[in-house]
């Protein structure tokens, strides 16, 4: 297939998932069935955006058979949208088993695959006990394949009517995020605040990988996007740039996720910008280098 015949029919599927469209469902089997496995990654990956909105029975019966494909990818993405249709997907789980079971499956399949399997067991638990489960955010008792759905994507409860409040909410932060990001490092990475590009170009300086605003599920309900994630030190950096009332209330239950979650944090703030070499060489020389990296001395940075 030509890359940009096979680019076209990813982008529609992609496209065909965000719609949010009840329509969506049969150009997505279409898909299912393209020569392109990123079209079929991405057109299952679309069936799973839009449980609650397509017929669940069809939108099951087409993603079963992509358990089997030929493509690890493409068996991840339609074990993870099965996932998310709950009690409606119960006929899934031997086949779920059947690749749990299978010693040249890749790993990281077998992962959403558990995943999978625990959101579709939970639905039916639900189902079978009469529990009722209330959304977090309005309190109506929600049916089983909302809690599956919710539970997938935002690790909470909520009904459908919530979670597309709550997703539109993360969209609208997320692009917030990403606009105020306009002072660039040395090394050339966009940060939102003159306190993090000193940091960012301290660890640059010093040869100091790092992972900047990347998300992290730090516990059970919560994801946070901490500013600098160091791999080599298992450790996390947030500058507290600001003073107000709201913000504070913020970083304070952050600081409270990272220690509950066991994280090693350090903070950082205003009146530290200028002395990085001070602050941050010694606690991460106290830290030191997790085992799979070389150990190594750490020099301050020049002036």
């Amino acid at each position: 297939m030509r890359y940009e015949t096979e680019k076209q029919l990813a982008a529609r599927a992609k496209a065909l998932g965000d719609s949010a469209a009840a329509d969506a469902l049969p150009d997505l089997l279409g898909l299912c069935q393209s020569a392109s496995p990123l079209a079929r990654r991405l057109a299952a990956s679309a069936i799973g955006k839009l449980a609650g909105i397509v017929d669940a029975g069809a939108a099951v019966a087409a993603l079963k058979p992509m358990l089997g494909d030929v493509h690890p990818q493409v068996r991840q993405y339609a074990a993870k949208a099965l996932g998310t249709y709950g009690l409606a997907a119960e006929s899934a789980l031997p086949a779920l088993r059947d690749m749990l079971r299978n010693p040249v499956e890749a790993d990281y399949v077998k992962r959403s695959v558990t995943a999978a399997g625990l959101a579709i067991k939970a639905a039916m638990e639900i189902a079978a006990r009469q529990r009722a489960e209330t959304c977090r955010r309005c309190g109506r008792t929600v049916e089983p394949d909302e809690y599956a759905r919710s539970q997938r994507f935002f690790q909470r409860t909520l009904c459908d009517v919530c979670f597309d409040q709550t997703s539109t909410e993360r969209r609208n932060f997320e692009t917030a995020v990403e606009d105020k990001k306009k002072l660039r490092t040395l090394a050339g990475t966009l940060v939102q605040s003159d306190g993090e590009r000193r940091i960012a170009d301290w660890l640059a300086a010093n040869a100091i990988a790092y992972r900047y605003d990347a998300r992290l599920r730090i516990v059970e309900g919560f994801q946070i996007r901490p500013d600098f994630y160091l791999p080599e030190y298992d450790v996390y950096i947030e500058y507290w740039g600001m003073d107000t009332p709201r913000y504070k209330a913020g970083m304070y239950l952050k600081q409270d996720l990272y220690m509950h979650a066991g994280k090693r944090l350090i903070s950082l703030y205003p009146e530290d910008k200028t002395r990085l070499d001070d602050i941050l060489a010694p606690k991460l020389a106290q830290f030191g280098r997790r085992e799979n990296h070389p150990a190594s001395h750490i020099k301050p940075a020049s002036p």
